[in-house]
């Protein structure tokens, strides 16, 4: 299956730097994939000059005259860049010319472009942010992540039909188990909203398994394959647990390097070490998706390095490859009409 990703080649920390050699990684493991990367012509032409002729049926340079900076407002972004690599890249997307669009940009600018290019899908209020983080399990799947930060029960309901389509196409599981995330597992617990949403999800044909606390994210007793939240909350709970993530590496770094005897117990223990650090490792789960738009847009960390972008590119292969964006249209229409139906 051939398919073609606009990348956004100026975004982000580090713009060329990462996104080119990322991209040639990703060029190199799949045949059939094709990109289009969107930048300064003078400036992406002049990095990739042998790989454009390596893969000159597979890469092509498109020219974009501006570019989104990472503090820029979104309604700068917007109305003032109509000609930025984020807005370029997007436009390939909404004419069909690439099946994706993957940007470590500016988030609040790729968010607001994206809704105002793409539209949204039909029934949806609002996009959200879906991203996985790792567990004791492998990893969960937790939304939304910062898009919205104020939410009805009725938009943690949209976000639990749309997170489920993109765990059965991701995780190939038939009935994924989706959790709401609340301050306890009792049903009097959390507030007004989140008890709203638990009644709308109860009567739904969604798997939903009932409140989960936030230990469930990374260590719940029961796996849930999907954790919904309101964008604030779920902010929140991931800049903590990156948070954690690199304090404990810190931690142990310093451990090891305390005096000659743990030095010689790092080396013992570099195996282990070096596993469990990967199983952690931010990188490996970088890439989030904008769902809820009628287009396909996957946002990658602002400070990602060249193998934490790959894995983002790697995600937008996969959510092509499964069709993720037509499934949820699919699965919400489908929706509205049975709840029409009642």
């Amino acid at each position: 299956m051939s398919i073609t990703i606009a990348i956004d080649a100026m975004g982000g920390d580090f713009g060329p730097e990462v996104t080119i050699p990322a991209t040639l990684e990703c060029l190199k493991a799949n045949p059939e994939l094709n990109v289009i990367m969107v930048g300064d012509e003078s400036i992406l032409k002049d990095m990739l000059a042998q790989a454009l002729i390596k893969y000159k049926d597979r890469l092509i340079v498109q020219h974009a005259s501006q570019q989104v900076e990472m503090d820029e407002s979104p309604q700068k972004a917007l109305r003032g860049k109509k000609d930025s690599s984020m807005r370029v890249a997007i436009n390939l997307v909404r004419d069909g010319d690439a099946d994706a669009c993957v940007s470590a940009g500016n988030t609040g600018a790729l968010m607001a472009i994206a809704r105002f290019v793409l539209k949204m899908i039909p029934g949806i209020d609002r996009p959200a942010i879906i991203s996985t983080l790792p567990s004791i399990f492998g990893h969960t799947h937790i939304l939304d992540l910062g898009a919205n930060v104020d939410c009805t029960a009725e938009h943690l309901y949209q976000f639990a039909i749309m997170g489920e389509q993109v765990v059965k196409a991701v995780e190939g599981i038939e009935s994924p188990k989706i959790g709401l995330l609340n301050i306890g597992e009792e049903d009097m617990k959390g507030n007004e909203q989140v008890k709203s949403a638990a009644k709308l999800l109860e009567t739904s044909s969604l798997n939903y398994i009932g409140y989960v606390e936030g230990n469930s994210i990374n260590a719940g007793s029961v796996k849930v394959d999907l954790i919904v939240t309101d964008g604030f909350v779920g902010n929140v709970a991931l800049k903590s647990i990156e948070g954690a993530a690199k304090m404990i590496g810190t931690k142990l770094k310093d451990a090891f390097s305390r005096n000659i005897l743990t030095k010689l117990a790092s080396i013992a223990a570099y195996p282990v070490l070096k596993m469990f650090k990967k199983s952690i490792d931010p990188r490996m789960y970088n890439g989030a998706s904008f769902i809820g738009l009628r287009g396909l847009v996957i946002k990658s960390h602002g400070g990602a390095d060249a193998l934490a972008f790959e894995t983002a590119i790697h995600l937008a292969e996969i959510e092509i490859e499964q069709d993720v964006t037509r499934k949820i249209i699919d699965k919400v229409a489908v929706t509205l009409e049975s709840r029409e139906d009642v």
